[in-house]
């Protein structure tokens, strides 16, 4: 099931599909949010925004705004 990675749960563990296109393209794909790497959210703030997400073996905080541009797919189906 393709979502965005703003949408997914704390403790949910997802694949990257894909980097929409935008002003932090190239900084996302730097970071490791490129196809089929592994992503889990660990962290919510208090007021859902920022989160963090652990990508090989960083923890990366992003805002909902800039996780919007990233598909993901939920591993278990």
């Amino acid at each position: 099931m393709i979502m965005t990675l703003d949408t997914i749960s704390l403790n949910k563990e997802v694949v990257v599909e894909k980097v929409r296109d935008s002003s932090l393209k190239r900084r996302l794909l730097d970071l490791g949010f490129i196809p089929n790497n592994k992503v889990k959210c660990v962290l919510i703030s208090p007021f859902k925004d920022p989160k963090a997400y652990k990508i090989n073996n960083n923890i990366i905080a992003l805002r909902n705004i800039d996780a919007k541009n990233i598909e993901v797919n939920d591993e278990n189906n």
